[in-house]
């Protein structure tokens, strides 16, 4: 598997893993309809953000990460980054492998630290990923978002320091 920058080339491939994850309605606090145009100014991110993508072998989009600073002005030192793995390549180590590109390059590109804003609680493959990179969960917001099968379930801030 190859880690590297996105390009617009990747975007007819990037979009249906995006769209199947957000229509889903587990995992992404984004509307379950939306539309190719807002899923790309959302996903596909300018510099001195980042976009990358996974891919196989064969060229196959495995899955996707954008990153980039959490806030702005005093609080710009801190990266944040969302995760996107094609279902089919689900448990073969590749949202491993982005956690670990994204860390690396925060670190580089200077940040002291990452967190994620909103990680559903019911994701446990997720915040258990997250937490084997050494993420905490720092505090939980309950009822903070609606599950389409377990209803209202708390989304954890987590944070690491790089």
């Amino acid at each position: 598997m190859e880690i590297r920058d996105a390009r617009d080339d990747d975007w007819p491939a990037v979009w249906p893993i995006l769209r199947g994850i957000v229509a889903a309605g587990e995992t992404y606090t984004l509307p379950r309809d939306l539309d190719v145009e807002l899923g790309r100014r959302i996903w596909m991110l300018a510099p001195p953000d980042r976009t990358v993508v996974a891919v196989g072998d064969d060229g196959t989009v495995l899955g996707s990460a954008k990153m980039n600073r959490n806030h702005l002005g005093p609080g710009d030192h801190i990266a944040s980054a969302s995760f996107i793995v094609a279902p089919e390549h689900s448990g073969r180590g590749v949202g491993r492998a982005l956690g670990e590109h994204v860390l690396d390059w925060a670190r580089a590109a200077g940040y002291r630290a990452m967190q994620f804003n909103a990680v559903v609680e019911t994701n446990t493959r997720a915040v258990a990923l997250w937490r084997s990179l050494g993420f905490e969960v720092v505090g939980t917001l309950p009822e903070a978002f609606r599950h389409p099968d377990r209803g209202y379930v708390g989304l954890h801030i987590m944070y690491r320091r790089l």
